[in-house]
This record gives C-alpha cells, structure tokens and sequence, in this order.
C-alpha cells in the first residue's frame, strides 16, 4: 500500500521533471502506475495538480502552492538523512557500480575483489555498460559511482577523479605477420570492433584511421572469438590478460602509431557527497589503479 508521503515524493518528482514518463523512468515505477499514485493524489487533496502540455506538464496553480510547500521540507530531510551517514559511516548496505565493459578483465575484478572481501554484509552491484550507458547511469543516480574512459565524460554534473592511462594494442591470431610497434596508417585493416557509440570505437576514427569494420561485438568474449576465426583483427587496451589472448589463439601487438591512449577515470555526482561506502571504493581503486 502505498502512503502519503511515498505519493508526495512522487508529485515533487514528476514536478521537478516535468515529465510522467522521466519520472516514472527515474522512480523505477511504471508510467501508469505513477498516473494512478498521482490521480490517488488529486482526488486527496481535490484539485489537479498538473496539466498536460506538448512536452510534458506543468504544475497548476494548487500544484504550485503544494510544491513550495513541501519541497522545501522534503530536502531537509534527505539533507539530515545524508549528514547522519556521512558522519556515522556504514558497514553494510548496497553500492551501484556501473563500468565500460573492458575494465571488468583487467581492472574492476581486482577492485570487487578487494573491497567485498572485508565487507561481507554490503551487496556490490555490478553493471557493465558502454561509456556513454555509464555517465548516464550515473548522471540519473541508477549506479552510485561509473568507471569509463575520460573522453566520454563531458556533464558538469558529473566528477572525475584520474585513475590510470590505458593504451591500445592490435589483437592478432597467433601466426599472423606483425611485429611491434606497428604502423596502423600504413595497413589496410580489418577490424573486429565495438558497436559506434564505444568509446574504443570512436577513438579508433578520432585518430585518422578509416578500418573496414568486418564485425561488431559487444563483449570482449565475443570479439576475441571472432577475431580467433580469422576475420578480421582487434583494438583492445594492452592490459588485457595475455592468458585469455592465449585461450583463444591470440597475441597482442604494440602500436607504434598513431597513439592510442585514453585516460580511464572514476565518476560521481558532482553536487552530491558520496556515501562511505562509495568513498571506500574509491579508494580501492585508487590503490589498485596505483599497482
């Protein structure tokens, strides 16, 4: 059963939105089962609170008078919420951690791995995206903390904190005629590649080069088995474990040029303090980042 106060958390929302849909998306509840809390709402206090407009809503004047109302009061107590577990701390609870998917076999393993290992009662979950798909996340408060590459990072509602340089290498079968320090401008390549929002594939062109893209994959897995295959080859950071390279038939090879490098960085809310428990993280990273 759903209560008063939960209805009017809903209503500041969809206010401060100015959206059913975005609301309903950012509350994690349906479209229509949002409009049902917001009609149970109206026929409580006897008035429409809203009014439907080409791009959303608006509040109406009643709506208006009840927002300033308890707006106000409703951020002093997520304000008082926050400073009491800013200042105790928590030993357990959850922690929403969302990261490009090529961190999670060389990077965030060690860090999970780390950090849950002396907080047995703290749930982690994990969510590999595209970088874009991270920011995001972030940026609407579905995951507590994002790793991605700095090049997708371009919100002022979002803030980075520096953790390691990744550069790239050629992905190549076994056999294959390459040596170190490879010239890419001077191959003809055909590349195995993440989809075009990637990051990894956005600084592939970002950097003058115009592969023929053979494939697309979303998953290293996947990639990794298609370029085992004989398709084509690959551009993944150099940090990828040389033992998976090796199950699939696999060596890198250095590039020489162009420079493929990109800076990966933590993100959080710029406006928001985080959490203990995401600070701890943090730091965890940091530590492993720093080897």
């Amino acid at each position: 059963m759903d209560t008063p106060d939960r209805q009017l958390r809903y209503f500041v929302r969809i206010a401060e939105l100015k959206s059913l849909s975005r609301a309903a998306e950012d509350l994690d509840q349906t479209q229509s089962g949002l409009s049902r809390q917001l009609a149970a709402l109206e026929a409580h206090v006897g008035k429409p609170l809203f009014v439907r407009t080409g791009r959303g809503v608006e509040l109406t004047e009643a709506g208006a008078r009840l927002l300033q109302g308890i707006q106000p009061a409703y951020r002093a107590i997520d304000q008082a919420l926050e400073a009491v577990r800013q200042r105790e701390g928590v030993t357990q609870g959850s922690v929403r951690l969302a990261t490009v998917h090529t961190l999670s076999y060389y990077f965030m393993a060690d860090v999970v791995a780390q950090f849950v290992s002396s907080r047995e009662h703290v749930n982690l979950s994990v969510m590999g995206r595209s970088s874009p798909e991270v920011v995001t996340l972030v940026e609407s408060g579905k995951a507590d903390i994002g790793f991605v590459y700095d090049a997708a990072v371009a919100s002022d509602a979002l803030a980075s904190t520096p953790l390691f340089d990744d550069d790239m290498c050629l992905i190549v079968r076994d056999g294959v005629a390459a040596e170190d320090g490879v010239d890419l401008g001077a191959m003809a390549l055909r590349l195995v590649g993440f989809p075009s929002h990637y990051a990894l594939r956005k600084m592939i062109h970002s950097a003058g080069l115009q592969p023929e893209f053979v494939a697309e994959a979303e998953t290293i897995d996947a990639m990794l088995k298609l370029v085992s295959s004989g398709v084509g080859a690959c551009i993944l950071p150099s940090r990828i474990p040389q033992k998976l390279l090796t199950d699939y038939g696999l060596r890198q090879v250095a590039i020489g040029s162009p420079v493929l490098r990109r800076r990966v960085v933590a993100i959080t809310l710029a406006q928001r303090q985080p959490l203990p428990l995401v600070r701890e993280l943090l730091d965890c990273a940091r530590r492993i980042a720093r080897g």
